[in-house]
């Protein structure tokens, strides 16, 4: 029988990039993921499809469950056998209170291991352009909690070596208790005009950065309404910022960009953009289903040695058909068909199947695919086009008018997503989204179905990219006016012309 273990894994500091390849081996081995709020739900992601998930956020005055709770829940999944993962922001042995867990665990005889996790401590200051030592400058610096209770009688932080003794302090979860933290430290010595920041959200796109002095933190934190999440850093290393800064220097930082791609295919977009510094809000205006029968894709599959030319038009149809492909108990070997592919990415897919497609077109629409087969087009070929249910009749019209005998079948179908509409339109009203993408025409058109009859002046609010002129047509039908047009109708190239766009502002 299989014995319980618990692993109590470090998710990092935010950026769900910056977490261990032993961490993600943890995440996709576990049977239970207890996680918190500061672990990025992405990670998820790479977790089984049937992981039993269990949230246990804490804000600092909200917890969704006690440590003590915490602790016997851990105890309690791992008594039942599973393989449980406690996924926790930061480094479970830096404030995040992993050795009480690991004591408890301990104490239940439950094995248990430690996966470390960047912290924030050094790792948020880094995003900020901040070193926390450097030479010539500062060559000690100390992690403080901040989250001290000040009304206690007695403080176990000694104000009166630290203030002075250690070049650089980091306090962590402690923009509530400012008045606090700063007073002590000018009482036991430290000058009210030593450099300080505040970095809120660090190495995520929401970062915030207030530079200030220590006398005027307090002050400057109330001003500005910063809230937790967030890091109080102290020391002439903040100097360095002015020079350092790289993360919130990125051309796309801080720009709020509505993804509207279905969910299972937003993450291309999205990483891109986030590169590049933007903050992605998904919210997919689309979701991929299946027809509601495959037996028209069935049946031609059945005769595929009948056709001579065989045509995607997305990467959906190609996942579709070669899962259908599967099921049939066929594989490539059954394609003798010569094979057209709308454009690079559709290409691309296609080659981990093992097929180099003949025809590419230069423009990746259904013209450009037209064109290109054109000299290929003998009286009475067939062609097969496995693609959505509802898709532009453009090629099909021109291929039968070339002399071809034009199949068409339904490989998926385009549904309108799950994303509140409701929530959304107040997101675009109160000027919250910067910008909006459209990756087709049928995010264009469900998202103004998930807007409602105001959606037009809604999406009005920001500013509009499109994938290509199809996309863009649609939304100038809708009274929509896009700002800017990828002249590559790929993923690569919307962000591409995104980029230019702000660069050129």
């Amino acid at each position: 029988m299989k014995q319980g273990i618990v692993y109590l894994v470090g998710a990092g500091p935010g950026d769900y990039g910056l977490i261990s390849v032993k961490a993600i081996e943890c995440i996709k081995e576990a049977d239970t993921i207890v996680y918190d709020r500061l672990a990025d739900d992405r990670l998820l992601a790479h977790a089984r499809s049937n992981v039993e998930l269990i949230y246990v956020g804490k804000a600092s005055s909200d917890h969704t469950m006690r440590q003590e709770d915490i602790n016997q829940l851990l105890v309690d999944k791992a008594q039942e056998n599973k393989i449980v993962v406690r996924l926790k922001g930061g480094d479970p042995f830096v404030f995040g209170r992993g050795g009480e867990e690991a004591l408890k665990l301990l104490e239940n005889h439950i094995p248990f291991e430690v996966v470390p996790g960047i912290t924030s401590a050094i790792s948020v200051p880094a995003y900020a352009g901040i070193p926390v030592t450097h030479r010539g400058i500062a060559t000690s610096f100390a992690v403080i909690t901040g989250h001290e209770d000040p009304t206690k009688a007695e403080s176990t932080i000694k104000w009166d070596k630290l203030a002075t003794a250690v070049d650089t302090l980091v306090f962590l979860m402690g923009v509530e208790n400012l008045p606090y933290i700063t007073g002590n430290l000018i009482e036991h010595g430290r000058p009210a005009d030593t450099p300080a920041a505040v970095i809120r959200w660090g190495t995520k796109p929401e970062q915030e950065v207030l530079v200030t002095t220590v006398g005027q933190a307090a002050q400057d934190v109330a001003a500005r309404g910063l809230k937790p999440p967030a890091i109080f850093i102290v020391g002439h290393v903040v100097t360095l910022r002015d020079k350092l800064a790289w993360f919130d220097n990125k051309v796309l930082y801080g720009k709020k960009v509505l993804v509207t791609r279905a969910r299972e295919q937003a993450s291309a977009l999205t990483d891109g953009l986030a590169k590049l510094g933007a903050n992605c809000i998904e919210a997919p205006a689309i979701k991929i289903v299946p027809p509601e029968s495959y037996e028209p894709l069935d049946e031609a599959i059945a005769r595929l040695n009948e056709y001579n030319w065989l045509i995607f038009t997305s990467v959906n149809g190609v996942e579709h058909f070669f899962s259908r492909l599967a099921a049939a108990g066929l594989d490539t070997r059954a394609i003798a068909a010569r094979v057209a592919a709308i454009g690079s990415p559709t290409a691309n897919l296609l080659k981990n199947y093992g097929i180099t497609a003949d025809i590419i077109p230069a423009e990746f629409r259904a013209e450009g695919v037209i064109e290109a087969l054109e000299p290929y087009i003998k009286q009475g070929m067939k062609v097969l086009i496995p693609r959505a249910l509802v898709a532009r009749d453009i090629l099909p019209v021109k291929l039968t008018e070339l002399g071809a005998v034009v199949n068409v079948v339904p490989a998926y179908r385009t549904l309108v997503g799950d994303t509140d509409g409701l929530k959304l339109a107040a997101k675009l009203e109160q000027g919250e989204i910067e910008l909006i993408t459209f990756t087709s025409s049928s995010t264009v058109t469900n998202l103004l179905n998930l807007l409602g009859q105001e959606g037009a002046r809604f999406i009005a609010k920001a500013k509009v990219a499109c994938i290509g002129p199809i996309t863009a047509e649609t939304c100038l039908a809708n009274g929509i006016k896009p700002d800017v047009i990828a002249e590559e109708y790929t993923i690569k190239g919307l962000i591409a012309a995104i980029t230019a766009m702000y660069r050129e502002e």
